[in-house]
């Protein structure tokens, strides 16, 4: 089907709706999490979210139009072609996409401000949104061609919005809110090192350091069943009974995903390994939520 230039499909499909549950994860955790010790208020969430799934598209927004100034033709984390370079969306409309994402973005967060009653104000929540907004142009601008990608996914996808998810509920955070952040900060984490296992040619030829291209595909293969089985590990925090099984669910999903991965080692066909990636994500995040909520 052709795609007409700067068109809603044309703007979906450059949103890229399959990365959301990235955003959406940590969400889901700190909101089991806050349901459990009674804390949970509904329109923090709901505003917590879309702040969250927002500058994941502006994120995607900015990834997308940077790599085509950049002029690097790479295939996306979850399609195989970007919508700058396709010409479904112009770089001036990028621009303002990106500038409209965000925007939208900041006025969720200032709906918790408005909702939330916060020790200092909610200055404090400010100057997260503010750092949210600045590292989504770093990480795709700078800091991921210097192999701080891994790091940054578990500080932004996992003590950031669970953190801040919790924290606008309740400001009195727990050791249950560092382990469900550490949690989802490594499960989403496996998600950028299955794309960069796929792509460490290619990365390695542009100048983009990540932890594969330095220490090579069984290092990155490596760290992709160890961050699986080290979000299992934190997940089984919450279980105490016959609830122990449900992340163990989810460790026997990516353990085979492990086994596809290596054993196609690279190319295209890598993409249906960034997509079993994103469902056994997605299936943990439940599996989280319901061991901590169940008795």
């Amino acid at each position: 089907m052709e795609i007409i230039q700067n068109s809603p499909r044309a703007w979906l499909l450059a949103a890229r709706p399959k990365t959301l549950t990235a955003a959406a994860i940590p969400i889901m955790g700190a909101v089991a999490l806050a349901i459990h010790d009674s804390v949970w208020h509904i329109a923090q969430s709901l505003l917590c979210l879309a702040f969250a799934c927002g500058m994941q598209i502006a994120a995607n927004f900015i990834n997308d139009l940077y790599d085509f100034l950049r002029g690097t033709d790479r295939e996306d984390r979850l399609g195989p072609e970007r919508a700058c370079q396709q010409g479904w969306i112009s770089p001036s409309a990028m621009k303002w996409g990106i500038g409209i994402a965000i925007f939208l973005s900041c006025l969720a967060g200032l709906g918790v401000l408005a909702l939330a009653k916060l020790p200092y104000g909610g200055w404090e929540i400010v100057a997260l949104g503010a750092v949210c907004v600045l590292f989504a142009f770093l990480y795709t601008t700078r800091l991921s061609y210097s192999g701080w990608g891994d790091v940054l996914v578990v500080v932004f996808f996992g003590f950031v919005p669970v953190g801040g998810t919790y924290y606008v509920q309740s400001p009195h955070l727990t050791w249950d809110v560092t382990v469900v952040s550490l949690c989802c900060g490594l499960l989403i984490d496996t998600l950028l090192v299955v794309n960069n296992f796929r792509d460490r040619e290619q990365d390695a030829l542009s100048g983009k350091r990540t932890l594969v291209v330095r220490y090579g595909g069984h290092f990155g293969a490596g760290l992709y069943l160890g961050l699986g089985i080290g979000a299992t590990a934190l997940a089984l925090w919450f279980a105490d009974g016959w609830d122990i099984p449900l992340p163990l669910l989810y460790l026997a999903l990516h353990i085979r995903t492990w086994y596809r991965m290596i054993s196609i080692g690279k190319g295209k066909k890598l993409n249906s390994i960034l997509g079993e990636t994103s469902r056994n994500m997605l299936f943990m995040g439940a599996m989280l939520a319901c061991t901590i909520l169940l008795p």
